[in-house]
């Protein structure tokens, strides 16, 4: 594919076929993803990224070709690959298999030391050449015109056989009803070449006539240039890509099991299955997902998260298949493998997001669609008017129609978003930035407030057991041990802090201790039975309104919340009776508070949202440089509440981004307009993959700032690519029409408008996020 025109081509053959629901033609990677109905029982996997698709529903992907996605019958699948394949052939384009275009690499294809895709490229220019130097004589005064039997043997190779794509594209163009780059292009310059064949053919002999060929060959070779130059860079938008694909090593030491094999066997990474115990030596990356068995070790993961350090690795740790293990050999347990780890969705994630196309792109199809009909048009109306109206001799008013055709060319319009939606979700996900679709790179621009979850967001997420007072007549050893009975198999941050205690503080015999019939309220706390008593633990609220006389309590609660801690009470259900008063502490994440100062430096406004009282949220927003006399923090905030607080900040008029951990913040951040899922070292990676519009894959509060400045950076990048783009035209088709610029001036302009748009997506491969100062 070549141009807009191109993509509004196949997809409308697409379309056209019975149960396909969604194409979206990607220009730039020339790849297209489709949607079709499908039955779901049997579902096969045939390679490529899994679809995200509603039930029922299964996907495609071509690279000019085409993979079959989850969600489609083995025997269906086929059938859709062959009606697939049959349109797109009939568009007039050949369909390759995606995972062949990925490994067809034109760099590394060579011939006598230069790029096989180069020669036509070479070939052109070397034939151009002495037809373009006499131009450039006449400069100097000197005249080199070669005769018109060399200029028609030079230029016509260059017409007919290095340009034959050209006519190719235009002809499946014009079969298809439509029009193309190509068909401008080859209409042009077989009216240059074809008029001077007609002059020379017609002139007596030894007389001097204009001939135009160095003006049809000139216009081919850039051409073929520009599209060289222009594959050249789109390669380089999709290095991100490039970089995650590699990160995989393509053998395993796989370690004895003591049954089938007696000593390390090396294997290929694709044979690994879960539960696969691997040997992975220093220096080496990790070949799959898995657990740490035995050893420890730094673990790199700047390629997969950004983070610059290496992070220390120990036994039981989870590891993520792509890093790169430091001086340490470990033993690793595989826990995913192939489309399930996470590599792979990550690489799947980005990719999604390049092939899906945002509202501006939509628009701009619309335009292309009847842009080269248009240009036909307006170069006849050039001729005629500059033939009929104005006079002119028949060769200077078909220059000027032919300059019209080649500078107006829709190459750039196909080029201006993806290029730079690739740039940017690529660079993005270099640095732990993983922005889902464009939807969200469109919205993430509008944001005017950031809300953030507290606990695990903008703090460690890991309180401690500060404090715990008894009541009179109670031992605190009995209340901590009753406590970690309820708390023992809760996830819930304060259990943890909780168990983490009573292990530090308690004999091993004394945390055998069991609790029945616990159930947690979320939110709230829990309660069960210990030893035949019904306890109760959660927030003062909560067991004040249950009924538990806290009167005598009330200071000592102040006090510790007025430090910044969340207090909880554990009390009896049998009068409740309150037996001990908890305090739990949370710490600030490093970056935090220049997180908060780098959005408000971006003019948006920031929340805290928080499940603790009042005072403690108060106390950690003071830390974190919030003012809570101003509004920026919302305290005693249930989990399930998050969702409403968001919705009645968008019902003032606000565009809100919400931050979580992915978790139990997953109906605020679906009810934001952006969602960004903050990933952390205790795993609910997995979970914040698919949270958000945007995940962020390490626990770090800058990455907010730096996810909302690379999307205004992008959309800013598609504004000024699309303005470029129509510039060029805007500007370029009355200069032809008017008979200022000539062809081979035309030629070289259109070139250059697809050069320069990609060139300016590419800068921002530039971006980097702000650094923790």
């Amino acid at each position: 594919m070549t141009c807009a025109s191109c993509v509004s081509r196949v997809e409308r053959a697409l379309a056209k076929l019975p149960g396909v629901q969604e194409v979206s033609v990607n220009l730039a990677t020339e790849t297209v993803r489709v949607r079709v109905a499908a039955p779901v029982q049997g579902a096969a996997n045939g390679g490529g990224a899994p679809a995200q698709g509603a039930p029922g529903q299964g996907a495609a992907e071509m690279g000019m070709g085409l993979n079959v996605g989850m969600g489609v019958e083995a025997d269906e699948a086929t059938l859709w690959q062959a009606r697939l394949h049959r349109a797109v052939r009939d568009a007039g384009y050949e369909p390759v298999p995606l995972t062949q275009a990925a490994e067809a690499d034109p760099a590394l294809d060579r011939l006598w030391g230069v790029r096989r895709d180069f020669w036509p490229v070479l070939l052109a220019m070397a034939l151009t050449l002495p037809l373009a130097l006499p131009m450039v004589g006449k400069l100097w005064g000197e005249h080199w015109m070669l005769g018109p039997l060399w200029q028609f043997l030079l230029a016509t190779p260059v017409q007919f056989i290095l340009g034959a794509r050209f006519y190719r594209a235009g002809w499946h163009a014009i079969r298809a009803g439509s029009g193309n780059m190509e068909l401008l292009v080859a209409i042009g310059t077989t009216a240059a070449w074809g008029m001077s064949t007609w002059l020379w053919w017609r002139a007596e002999p030894g007389s001097m006539v204009p001939l135009y060929y160095e003006a049809a060959a000139v216009i081919i070779t850039l051409v073929l240039l520009g599209k060289w130059l222009e594959a050249r860079a789109k390669r380089q938008t999709t290095s991100a890509i490039r970089a995650l694909q590699a990160l995989r090593p393509e053998v395993a030491h796989l370690l004895p099991d003591g049954v089938r094999r007696e000593q390390l066997q090396d294997v290929p990474v694709a044979e690994l299955l879960p539960g696969d115990r691997l040997l992975v030596r220093p220096g080496e990356r990790l070949p799959a997902d898995g657990v740490i068995e035995q050893g420890q070790t730094q673990i790199d993961e700047s390629l997969l998260t950004g983070e610059p350090l290496p992070v220390l690795r120990l036994v039981g740790d989870t590891v993520t298949g792509g890093s790169l293990n430091g001086d340490g050999a470990i033993e690793l347990r595989v826990t995913a493998v192939g489309t399930q780890s996470v590599l792979q969705r990550i690489i799947a994630l980005v990719q999604d997001a390049q092939a899906v196309k945002p509202p501006v792109q939509r628009q701009v199809d619309r335009v292309a669609a009847v842009f080269v009909p248009v240009v036909l048009l307006v170069a006849l109306a050039t001729f005629a008017l500059w033939w009929g109206w104005q006079q002119a001799p028949f060769e200077q008013a078909l220059l000027a129609a032919v300059a019209v055709l080649v500078i107006a060319c829709p190459c750039a319009l196909g080029l201006a978003t993806p290029t730079a939606i690739m740039a940017g979700t690529g660079v993005a996900a270099q640095h732990g930035i993983l922005i889902k679709d464009p939807e969200a790179l469109e919205a993430a621009r509008r944001v005017d407030t950031v809300a953030f979850d507290k606990t695990g967001t903008l703090t460690l997420g890991q309180p401690v057991l500060r404090h715990l007072l008894p009541a009179a007549g109670v031992d605190a050893a009995v209340a901590l041990q009753a406590a970690a009975a309820l708390q023992r198999h809760s996830e819930h941050p304060l259990a943890r802090a909780v168990l983490q205690a009573a292990q530090a503080q308690l004999e091993p015999q004394e945390l055998e201790l069991q609790a029945s019939a616990v159930q947690a309220v979320p939110g709230r706390g829990c309660h069960g039975e210990v030893q035949g008593t019904v306890l109760y633990l959660g927030s003062w609220d909560w067991l004040q309104g249950l009924g538990a006389d806290l009167r005598g309590w009330q200071e000592q609660a102040e006090a510790w919340a007025a430090q910044g801690c969340s207090v909880s009470v554990l009390a009896q259900q049998h009068g409740w009776q309150p037996l001990a008063l908890l305090a739990f502490a949370d710490q600030p994440k490093p970056g935090s508070a220049q997180a908060i100062a780098e959005l408000r430096a971006l003019g948006l406004r920031v929340l805290m949202i928080s499940g603790d009282n009042q005072r403690a949220a108060e106390a950690m927003a003071r830390r974190l440089g919030l003012d809570p006399a101003a509004g920026e923090v919302r305290a005693q905030v249930l989990p399930g509440d998050k969702a409403r607080l968001v919705a009645e900040l968008k019902a003032q008029g606000r565009v809100v981004a919400m931050v979580g951990d992915g978790v139990n913040d997953a109906p605020a951040l679906a009810a934001a307009d952006v969602g960004l899922a903050m990933s952390h070292a205790q795993g609910g990676s997995d979970v914040a993959l698919h949270a958000a519009g945007i995940t962020l894959m390490r626990g770090e509060p800058l990455l907010v700032a730096a996810a909302l400045d690379i999307s205004r950076r992008t959309v800013a990048k598609i504004r000024q690519n699309l303005f470029w783009a129509f510039i060029y035209n805007t500007v370029g088709i009355p200069l032809a029409a008017l008979g200022l610029l000539s062809p081979v001036l035309a030629g070289a302009a259109m070139a250059l408008s697809s050069v320069s748009v990609v060139s300016n997506a590419l800068l921002l491969k530039r971006w980097r996020p702000p650094a923790r100062s």
